[in-house]
């Protein structure tokens, strides 16, 4: 399209450019007419909001040329705000650079787009608060001549989807509160000395290759991990109980060795316990596991921490398998802590040689009362020879349960309750799913999780805040036995509203019958979720959306959960009409027997010449609506159906209602009659679904439908004495006689659809060839869309 230079200009000034910008984009025509083409394509030729149209200069300028078939999809994420950032917009570019012309994976693409993820400023001054807290002693050192930029780049890294001007905005403002005004030497200018590069003292030890820089256009959640190279430095000095944080600290030999079996990758591991159903809560742990392996090509282990046969079944385990690759992860290696039992017997063996450990013959309750008032026990200081014949007696069984455990000998003055002789091994005559009778003592998590983490290699051992505690010990053991220590690192964990997920608590519900199993749909966890028809994707982009930090603070509402989840199902659910509380209508001016078939749409921008995205519908004389949509004294701001009212069948006629009939109560409304405009000459505003009857006098397709909602009233139940007192008795509502399109007579379980106007739905397992169950997955009304936070 052509325009003189004073139309271009106006209509360039129209999106939002300065006058300034507008005459220079003249000087290029090959811009000006890409400029001008998108913004016809886009639909804002009569002007828009000025983010919009820079978003929409931008492009022109920079969209990839080997993407052009995606650029009108773009502008419509746009032109709908769904893309309102520039860094949104650089992560698309990104994307549809690697797509290419290739057909586009929505959900990908948004996902790598941010949209839908809500940055609240709340969540950028936690952001910006916790990079001046990890950095607090160099901003003090260097004051106003520390790198802004610098602290910028880390607070993208872990809010990529914050605005920029607000982060900038609060960066400033922290430097301002922690520094005070500038001085004059804040003023002064400095020269940079270049420093000589270390010496290395062992000829033998080869320094790493650093790896390519990254760029702001690779955001991803996971820039807030070292690679191998980067993390493992070497340390001369080791404070176990020291507040700080603590860190790795390997010797060259060790670094090397492990360099060296790991070929410089990552490899990281999910390590559940096989005494329950994974939750919600796990999703977040799965993406860090997996996804930080998956970003830097590395590994994640599966390992079950099978340290307790008293609480393992193999139920557990074969679900855990099975979710982890519903979740659209894939193990690098399927491990067990059990493969390992007979290694950490001998290193157990080596600390008592080495007097690290002991056994202890007092009693529990004794153990738990010494460690809280930080003494000794009267058999820490026993002989090793002692406490070596101890320790085979009790792995001979000759030592009864209760009576002697394996105690670490480490810091009971420490302040950190995790350094006070943690148990390493205790007497259990109880068969193992795995080993059978083979041994009747098993390590504890404190004492083999860190142990099998160093076998296997583990570059990123990534866990929960409420494992802080423990890395002093976790480092403390490794020491002790000169084995590799990996990288540790916690994270907050996933808080959602309305609902519980301690294992406990999640099997009170289950075994005494508050629901219907672990897969429960009204259950957070994730078998529960898979039944209620939320998919992998929308739990995945949930997760990814709260971000990896280690605010714990947080409590995640419900709402922005199924925020995802309506993104997702809004795209890949097909239209449908159910309706759960049919009320009957007789369409009285319709000619007897007749069946018309119509068409109704399966998506909402269904083309007239694709079959595919329709399906037919029978209209007959007799209807059925929902008993919600009628009522018997009309209002201004209603627009369902009411005596002399006319509203629309959605893809049928406009009725009129032209009689009710009422029961003896002379309340209750049984049947509708009314009349039809077959020209379709009326034009009411009141739009209603319906289901017809397929022949005369022939029900419609019955199907039950289950309603559900929030399982506890309260947003956080876990704090209350009776929190099993707060549960929800209308969480599940089951409409055994609901009456669907005929259509649905084919769906499978699993198979996700839209009700129109009611929510989306999935098929449930409980169906028979006989009668289709449909659970609610979520309602159509989306609060966290439109300001929830």
């Amino acid at each position: 399209m052509v325009l003189k230079d004073d139309k271009a200009v106006e209509l360039f000034i129209k999106i939002g450019l300065d006058e300034r910008t507008a005459a220079n984009t003249l000087a290029n025509r090959k811009l000006t007419s890409t400029l001008i083409s998108l913004i016809h394509q886009a639909g804002v030729a009569n002007g828009c909001e000025r983010g919009v149209g820079n978003l929409i200069y931008t492009v022109a300028t920079k969209f990839p040329a080997n993407a052009l078939v995606h650029r009108v999809t773009l502008l419509r994420y746009i032109v709908t705000l769904k893309i309102k950032t520039l860094a949104q917009l650089e992560a698309a570019f990104a994307f549809l650079t690697a797509t290419a012309s290739e057909d586009l994976n929505v959900i990908k693409f948004e996902e790598a787009c941010g949209i839908g993820v809500e940055v609240t400023l709340v969540d950028t001054e936690e952001t910006v608060d916790e990079v001046f807290e990890d950095n607090k002693n160099s901003i003090i050192e260097k004051r106003y001549r520390t790198s802004v930029g610098e602290r910028f780049a880390h607070v993208r890294r872990r809010q990529p989807w914050a605005d920029p001007k607000t982060v900038k905005k609060l960066i400033d403002a922290k430097l301002n509160a922690l520094l005070g005004e500038r001085t004059a030497a804040d003023c002064e200018t400095f020269k940079k000395k270049k420093e000589k590069p270390s010496k290395v003292e062992e000829k033998n030890y080869v320094e790493p290759a650093p790896l390519p820089k990254r760029t702001e256009e690779e955001l991803n959640p996971f820039l807030i991990f070292p690679s191998p190279e980067e993390n493992y430095k070497v340390h001369t000095e080791v404070f176990f109980s020291d507040e700080t944080v603590l860190r790795a600290c390997n010797s060259k030999e060790v670094l090397n060795k492990h360099l060296e079996a790991t070929e410089r990758k990552v490899l990281t591991r999910f390590p559940p316990e096989p005494n329950g159903y994974l939750h919600i809560g796990h999703a977040k742990a799965l993406f860090i596991d997996f996804g930080l392996a998956k970003e830097r090509e590395g590994g994640c282990y599966l390992r079950y921490d099978d340290t307790n046969p008293e609480a393992e079944r193999k139920e557990y385990i074969d679900h855990i398998e099975e979710i982890v690759k519903w979740m659209g992860w894939e193990p690098f290696k399927i491990t067990y802590t059990s493969d390992y039992f007979q290694k950490l017997y001998d290193l157990a063996v080596e600390l008592i040689r080495k007097g690290h450990a002991y056994v202890d013959e007092q009693k529990p309750e004794d153990i738990k009362k010494y460690r809280e008032k930080k003494l000794n026990s009267p058999f820490r200081d026993r002989e090793v020879a002692e406490s070596l014949k101890l320790f085979d007696e009790m792995k001979q069984g000759l030592i009864a349960e209760g009576k002697a455990t394996l105690r670490l000998k480490q810091d009971m003055e420490c302040d950190n309750f995790n350094m006070h002789d943690l148990i390493a091994y205790r007497i259990k005559f109880t068969p193992h799913p795995r080993t059978g009778d083979k041994w009747c003592i098993y390590p504890t998590y404190d004492y083999a999780h860190c142990i099998v983490d160093s076998l296997e290699n583990i570059t990123h051992s990534l866990c929960s805040l409420e494992f802080e505690t423990r890395r002093a010990s976790y480092y403390w053991l490794l020491d002790a036995l000169g084995l590799y220590q990996p990288f540790v690192w916690e994270y907050s964990r996933l808080n959602v509203t309305n609902t519980v997920m301690s294992k406990r608590k999640l099997k009170c519900l289950v075994t005494e019958n508050w629901v219907d199993g672990w897969d429960d749909p009204r259950l957070m966890t994730l078998a529960g979720l898979r039944r209620r028809g939320v998919t992998s994707t929308s739990i995945n982009a949930f997760v990814r959306g709260t971000g990896i930090t280690r605010s714990d603070c947080t409590m995640i509402r419900l709402e922005r959960l199924e925020y995802h989840i309506r993104e997702e199902l809004n795209k890949t659910s097909p239209r449908t009409m159910v309706v759960i509380h049919p009320l009957k209508v007789v369409i009285t001016n319709m000619e007897a027997g007749l069946v018309m078939n119509l068409d109704a749409k399966k998506w909402p921008d269904a083309q007239t010449d694709d079959a595919s995205s329709f399906y037919k519908v029978p209209f007959s004389s007799t209807v059925y609506i929902e008993h919600t949509d009628f009522r018997i004294k009309d209002s201004k701001d209603y627009y369902g159906l009411a005596p002399g009212k006319t509203v629309l069948l959605r893809y049928a006629y406009p009725i009129k209602c032209t009689d009710v009939v009422l029961a003896d109560d002379k309340e209750t409304v049984l049947e509708i009659r009314a009349e039809y405009d077959p020209l379709k000459m009326t034009k009411p505003k009141g739009v209603i679904h319906w289901v017809a009857e397929p022949e005369p006098g022939v029900d419609p397709l019955k199907v039950e439908v289950r309603l559900f909602d929030r399982l506890f009233h309260s947003e956080n139940p876990s704090e209350l004495d009776d929190w099993l007192g707060d549960l929800n008795p209308l969480s599940k509502v089951v409409i055994p006689r609901a009456y669907a399109a005929p259509t649905l007579h084919t769906a499978e379980v699993g198979d996700n659809f839209q009700f129109e106007r009611l929510g989306y739905f999935v098929v449930d397992k409980d169906s028979t060839p006989d009668k289709l169950v449909f659970n609610r997955t979520v309602t159509l009304r989306d609060s966290y869309g439109k300001g929830g936070k």
